[in-house]
């Protein structure tokens, strides 16, 4: 043989290997909301929650498996836990001061860095959907309450009327609330104040792409329109080609440092791996300035992290085997996948 068969001979037998190393391991990681408490749940309500993590991980596992992308696994995830009255999204929302569910969304694809938004909607039975529709069929990335909703009837999707989205468990945390603050209590010291919640799920696919969602009914007792980290992306939702991150916790903490975008930059800029880069930023930075919380992280080489600093967080994960692994107290382990 030639040399110069050889090294063409060499080359052929290099470009299957080449694509072979660049195919990924799908994963999956959501999380319910940080600020869970053990004495916040009956065992019904612990069990209800361990198996709508699940039924999340499944249902977004079966997309990626399908060859679908990290983008579309994100959101069949995250539209199960909105459907859940278990979490403080969709159905299931906490309340605002004047009695209202105002529901916010956030949806990232790191491959292209496209991302869509909404805030402040109330008809909108699964605000992840109006946000990929914000992403994938506007030249915008953010929309909010009646515009959004405009926008919602003109895509098809499916609005309902807004006592859907009731629940007594949250119109009693709202009550509670109420009677808080008539007391004198300051905002930081209100039991309410530590009733989180929000769902989230970043994905990484077989391609190696990243994307990452999460989607809110905010804080209980919040008013004149406020609006979380939970839309903004950089704050509460971050994606691009090394990492994708979901937020949860007091969301004016995650604006006021880019959460999520910090935790990609310190992948990015200072090498710094999931678990490192998410203990900084939730564990480290966000207390220092008074605030809390949680996260997921995940990076393209298929490592995860599930930072938080409060009493529990609803998350877990599942990867190729298709195995759903849950956790809710932050005394459970939960190993996770690159660690």
């Amino acid at each position: 043989m030639s040399r110069s068969s050889a090294l063409l001979l060499s080359l052929c037998l290099s470009i299957p290997l080449a694509a072979s190393a660049a195919a990924a391991e799908p994963v999956l990681v959501i999380h319910g909301g940080a600020g869970v408490e053990r004495r916040d749940l009956s065992p019904a309500e612990e069990s209800a929650a361990r198996a709508a993590l699940r039924q999340a991980l499944v249902k977004g596992h079966a997309v990626l498996t399908a060859g679908k992308p990290a983008l579309e696994a994100v959101t069949a995830a995250i539209t199960v836990l909105e459907d859940d009255p278990t979490f403080n999204a969709g159905k299931g929302a906490v309340f605002t001061h004047d009695g209202r569910n105002e529901l916010d969304a956030s949806l990232m694809d790191g491959a292209t860095l496209k991302a869509g938004a909404v805030a402040g909607v109330q008809r909108v039975r699964n605000p992840i959907l109006l946000a990929e529709a914000v992403m994938q069929h506007s030249p915008h990335v953010m929309m909010v309450g009646q515009g959004a909703e405009a926008f919602a009837s003109s895509q098809g999707i499916p609005l309902v009327d807004p006592s859907y989205f009731r629940t007594d468990k949250r119109w009693q945390q709202l009550q509670k609330a109420l009677k808080e603050e008539a007391s004198g209590q300051a905002p930081v010291e209100l039991d309410t104040a530590r009733h989180f919640g929000t769902v989230g799920a970043v994905a990484l696919d077989k391609d190696g792409k990243l994307a990452a969602g999460t989607s809110t009914g905010g804080m209980t007792n919040k008013r004149y329109g406020r609006v979380g980290d939970s839309p903004i992306i950089g704050a509460g939702t971050y994606a691009d080609a090394g990492c994708a991150v979901s937020g949860t916790g007091w969301g004016e903490y995650y604006i006021r440092t880019a959460a999520a975008h910090d935790i990609c930059a310190r992948m990015q800029y200072l090498k710094q791996g999931p678990v490192e880069a998410g203990r900084a930023v939730i564990n480290e930075r966000i207390p220092a300035l008074g605030g809390d919380g949680g996260a997921i992280v995940l990076s393209a080489d298929g490592r995860a992290a599930t930072p938080f600093n409060t009493q529990g967080m609803y998350r877990g994960w599942i990867g190729a085997d298709g195995v759903p692994h849950v956790a809710i107290f932050a005394s459970e382990t939960l190993p996770l996948p690159g660690q």
